[in-house]
């Protein structure tokens, strides 16, 4: 079967890494289900020849994936303290007060606007599953149950709403139909507004081998070149990008309309965009060579299992992220090597993770059954986890991680 790329329409012919068959990785199992079958579709991600987007063609639909969501983002502490620190940084930069209007795209439970509405500011969510947005309604943060587009944006500019600040954290990649996406964010824009976006970066992605982060939410992979050539087609400027070290390594850029001479472009844009180069952004070959270490990542992840299992040790996980559904179907890994995996959402808990069906329980079971390697899948939190879980070292439990190698952390 061909498919085109999302953005420039090119024939996709080229492979970043083929991930074989997976379920959708936060399509979690309800323990009375366990009987029913799941349905496996190809993880395979491509870049453009043309316009260098790494990205997923669509198998699954978004209706399916978002719906009803399984990650509410108020469980990380250090992402709740992530952004808190980013309205203290907006509110300090550009100014925003009582008289402005702050909209965020894909805003989950409201872990961020909270802020933002406690410094008076007024805020509206957007969220497309109905039942994290309805957790953000009980916490007081206004939010419509909807799928971002041009529709939604032209309603929203009727109702008389446009975004003095336009938000989105970790969505941008979400999106099938990209362009749409992007046309709608210009339209609510107010002419003077100001547009962030935070979005996992490619170059961090393929540095630290994050192949997990690989699933069929995540349409699209972005380096800073092509999400400003996106950006550009929709008459929207990038001013600024900062580098985060959330997600394994993120960018928050910084848009305007076009047609406006401030905020002036900053010496950051140019010099990422140089770096970019550098790194070999701009040709096929960098993103052909990929493949291979994933493959190697494999191997070292069932021999250091199949080394734990000869030896008589117990292993569990901690965390029920969709990176770990990923790394943990593509190895083939299962509660043959796993007993059991922990995580702190109720909302996770008392089901099985989809594809490898090893159950999730509290954080408490670790300390019932006391075991002896923990490994840590969402690698991102490891010093929160390790911190969280320090009592476990009473025991001798050692804690351990697959991205970027295989390794048993001090």
């Amino acid at each position: 079967m061909a498919f085109s790329c999302r953005f420039c329409g090119h024939q996709l012919r080229d492979t970043f890494a083929d991930l074989r068959l997976s379920p959708p990785a936060n399509s979690y199992v309800p323990m009375d289900r366990a009987g029913e079958p799941e349905t496996f579709y190809p993880l395979h991600a491509y870049v453009c020849s043309e316009c260098f987007l790494v990205q997923l063609p669509r198998v699954v639909d978004p209706e399916d994936i978002f719906s009803d969501y399984a990650y509410f983002s108020s469980y990380s502490d250090s992402w709740l303290r992530h952004a808190e620190a980013y309205v203290e940084q907006m509110v300090e930069r550009f100014g925003f007060d009582a008289s402005s209007q702050v909209v965020e795209i894909a805003s989950n439970d409201g872990y961020l606007l909270q802020y933002f509405k406690s410094r008076g500011v007024p805020v509206l969510g957007i969220e497309p599953a109905a039942n994290v947005a309805a957790a953000a309604e009980e916490a007081g943060i206004p939010t419509r149950v909807e799928f971002f587009g041009t529709e939604t944006a032209r309603q929203m500019v009727e109702e008389g709403i446009r975004a003095d600040l336009l938000l989105g954290n970790n969505v941008l990649a979400h999106v099938p139909e990209l362009n749409d996406f992007v046309e709608g964010m210009r339209l609510i824009l107010a002419p003077d507004g100001v547009l962030t976006m935070e979005f996992p970066h490619l170059v961090r992605l393929m540095e630290e081998n994050q192949f997990d982060t690989i699933y069929h939410e995540h349409y699209s992979y972005f380096s800073f070149g092509t999400v400003q050539r996106v950006f550009a087609h929709h008459q929207l400027t990038l001013f600024d990008v900062e580098e985060l070290p959330t997600h394994g390594g993120s960018l928050r850029i910084y848009a305007r309309h076009a047609d406006q001479t401030e905020p002036a472009v900053g010496p950051r844009v140019e010099a990422l965009l140089d770096r970019e180069r550098d790194f070999g952004l701009d040709r096929l070959e960098t993103y052909r060579g990929f493949e291979a270490r994933i493959r190697g990542t494999k191997r070292d992840l069932l021999a250091f299992l199949i080394g734990q299992c000869k030896e008589g040790r117990t292993v569990v996980g901690y965390g029920a992220p969709a990176k770990g559904n990923t790394l943990l179907n593509y190895c083939g890994i299962g509660t043959d090597f796993i007993e059991y995996t922990v995580d702190r959402s109720p909302h996770k808990q008392n089901a099985f993770l989809p594809g490898s069906r090893i159950p999730i329980y509290a954080p408490e079971k670790i300390f019932e059954t006391r075991p002896d390697v923990i490994l840590i899948l969402p690698w991102n939190l490891r010093d929160e986890i390790v911190a969280q879980m320090e009592g476990a070292r009473e025991w001798g439990a050692r804690f351990a991680v697959a991205i970027p190698e295989v390794r048993i952390l001090p």
